[in-house]
């Protein structure tokens, strides 16, 4: 039986959103194509009908997450440094931290696309490089930028290492601190 191009983009799309959540949940290499598949009420052969291989997949959902980030959509519309400071009091979170799922997808993935394969990473550098590229036009500082970026990540995948909600948003706090020390005194 032949599916229609609307069933196979709607089925596309769905292995796009579970693959996403599942690899943000408990990592993408440890999940095979069967189980990836099962997630969404399909067998593993048909996966090979969307995807020519499990990185192919992967590529696809780092562009997609990254592209679906909080912080993709500041550096989407611009911003001042308040906005920008705003949004990182935010990204520095313990809801955020406890929402690896719909948070930002660099924490959970960050170690994995360091092991993926060229294209994966390829993807990754594209967005950070853009996100880079906006945050050095708000603060008028790319060094700061990267610092920035590298301190949020960072402060969230320690806090999500951490066990005691006292000690994440001990280091949360600090990141905030620093995060606001830093917007303030580039000025």
């Amino acid at each position: 039986m032949r599916y229609s191009t609307e069933h196979k983009q709607q089925t596309r799309e769905k292995l796009l959103a579970s693959s996403g959540a599942l690899a943000k949940r408990g990592g993408f290499a440890t999940t095979g194509v069967a189980g990836l598949m099962n997630a969404i009420g399909l067998t593993g052969g048909a996966f090979y009908n969307h995807f020519a291989s499990k990185d192919d997949l992967f590529t696809e959902v780092v562009r997609r997450e990254l592209s679906n980030s909080p912080l993709a959509r500041l550096a989407e519309r611009g911003a001042d440094r308040q906005r920008l400071a705003r949004c990182l009091e935010q990204y520095l979170s313990l809801a955020h931290l406890r929402d690896a799922e719909g948070g930002c997808p660099l924490p959970p993935l960050g170690v994995e696309i360091a092991r993926a394969e060229l294209p994966v990473r390829e993807q990754a550098e594209q967005w950070l490089v853009a996100l880079h590229s906006a945050w050095s036009t708000t603060l008028e500082d790319p060094e700061l930028a990267w610092a920035l970026i590298s301190q949020c990540v960072g402060a969230l995948v320690v806090g999500r290492m951490l066990a005691s909600a006292e000690v994440q948003g001990q280091v949360l706090e600090a990141s905030r601190s620093l995060v606001g020390r830093a917007l303030n005194e580039t000025r």
